[in-house]
């Protein structure tokens, strides 16, 4: 494998090979080093040649083409452009590419796959939850329960509210970073939260019939926890008014406090996610200098360890914007990375650049390629994978899944627990059973029943009580 990847990156020079080797060895060499390199990971646009000329066995002709495929193909053997389907990586990009603001834009109108139907109807549960927060609104004299999928004009609003999906947006609209691909309203020194913020929110949304509710807010690092302890205590309210209701908290990065991360980890909260948004070469010029590609993996693994415990399980997840000028290979080691930080779900969108004073978009990707790191990411061990071009960090598709996976792992855990209570239980039966029977074999049963009354723990008696009594 080493062989491989170095090998890719530094063609071997044939002129080392001819002073050593004849004419007819040193093409099969050359063929074969060929074929164990395979194409470059970051190999440059121009066309992959032919297979290099092979060596017949033989009489040491020289084979080209569909030839050398054939030859290739009788004895095993099979380059990387000759293998089907995945292999080109869905047409994927293998140029790194520098996104800019004011940057081109692609030529030519959005696809058509971003075209989504209207959300509404009478008889839809998107109507019945919009009326049911207008509601509570009015009831709470004027305090806005605002909603990320409102805000943010989502697509998907009709998809998620119609599936019992909704996100709420806590500690204010104003962050304290820039980053280039987000419109939010940016503020060194943001309003001070609402201390009953928390309770508004669990009882607007505890009476609001969803069944999936994800919190997620704008990052405040002008606060000591970054908003951790403000989180913590909306999860904690939600989960005391409606247990059954699963929670998910889409977080910063609290500048990498490890503290800030237990709070909110182990606040009772079923989901931990927290945006790693791009590759890391990428990174400076995506997001806020006060973030990084390290520090998040961090906090996704701080997270994981720390809700991970006393019995308890939390599942962590992240999302990848693509279309920024990223690699494919660059796209699957940031998987990689993200699977040795045992991230459970990702989800893969496409960036859309919300004004001109944003990162341009450098192309629109395909539900193909969508589609190909979809399958790559199952393959690695992600518990779910969402991704296409209008998926988004609280996509509904994934708090379905995630819903229904927490159930099934809930009742195995029971079922577990419950066959180690039994296994446990009959244990103690046949070691209570041999007790008794070595003890009494050799006892007289008056000698029994003077020890048994012996070890019979004892009351406690309360002077007072005794006092009163006589």
């Amino acid at each position: 494998k080493s062989l491989s990847s170095a090998e890719s990156r530094h063609p071997p020079r044939s002129g080392r090979f001819r002073t050593l080797l004849p004419t007819p060895m040193l093409a099969l060499c050359q063929q074969a080093l060929a074929l164990r390199c395979g194409p470059p990971m970051l190999s440059t646009a121009r066309p992959t040649p032919e297979p290099a000329a092979a060596a017949a066995a033989d009489g040491g002709a020289v084979l080209q083409g569909e030839a050398a495929k054939q030859w290739l193909a009788e004895r095993g053997i099979v380059r990387h452009d000759m293998a089907p389907q995945d292999h080109d990586r869905a047409g994927y990009r293998s140029e790194p590419v520098r996104p800019k603001v004011g940057g081109d834009m692609p030529d030519g109108p959005r696809p058509g796959w971003f075209h989504v139907p209207a959300p509404g109807g009478s008889e839809t549960r998107y109507a019945e939850l919009k009326e049911s927060l207008e509601a509570r609104r009015a009831d709470a004299g004027g305090t806005k329960l605002a909603t990320v999928c409102e805000e943010a004009q989502c697509p998907n609003i009709g998809e998620c509210w119609n599936g019992g999906t909704a996100t709420i947006m806590l500690l204010g609209d104003t962050c304290t970073r820039g980053c280039k691909f987000c419109a939010v309203k940016t503020d060194a020194a943001p309003e001070p939260p609402d201390e009953t913020e928390p309770w508004n929110t669990a009882d607007a949304v505890a009476n609001w019939g969803v069944d999936y509710i994800v919190l997620t807010s704008v990052d405040r690092d002008d606060l000591p926890d970054g908003g951790a302890g403000h989180f913590a205590q909306t999860v904690g309210l939600l989960k005391f008014r409606r247990p059954e209701l699963r929670v998910e908290c889409l977080v910063s990065d609290f500048a990498g406090d490890a503290a800030a991360v237990r709070t909110l980890a182990r606040s009772g909260l079923d989901v931990f996610a927290h945006n790693v948004e791009t590759v890391e070469r990428l990174q400076p010029m995506v997001r806020d200098r006060r973030a990084s590609y390290a520090q998040s993996l961090a906090v996704l693994r701080t997270a994981k360890d720390f809700g991970n415990c006393d019995g308890r399980r939390v599942y962590t997840k992240t999302s990848i914007m693509l279309g920024l000028g990223e690699t494919a290979e660059e796209v699957l080691r940031t998987m990689r990375d993200l699977r040795e930080a045992d991230v459970d779900v990702l989800t893969f969108g496409q960036y859309l650049r919300p004004t001109e004073r944003h990162l341009a978009v450098v192309e629109y990707v395909t539900p193909e390629q969508f589609d190909y790191f979809r399958r790559e990411g199952e393959a690695m061990g992600f518990r779910y994978v969402a991704s296409g071009p209008l998926v988004r960090s609280s996509y509904k598709a994934g708090e379905l899944f995630l819903a229904a996976m927490m159930d099934e792992d809930d009742e195995r855990d029971a079922e577990q627990q419950q066959q180690q209570q039994q296994r446990g239980g009959e244990v103690e039966e046949r070691a209570l059973g041999r007790r008794s029977s070595d003890n009494l074999d050799n006892r007289t049963p008056a000698a029994a029943a003077a020890e048994a009354r012996e070890q019979r723990p004892q009351p406690q008696w309360n002077p007072e009580l005794s006092v009163k009594a006589q």
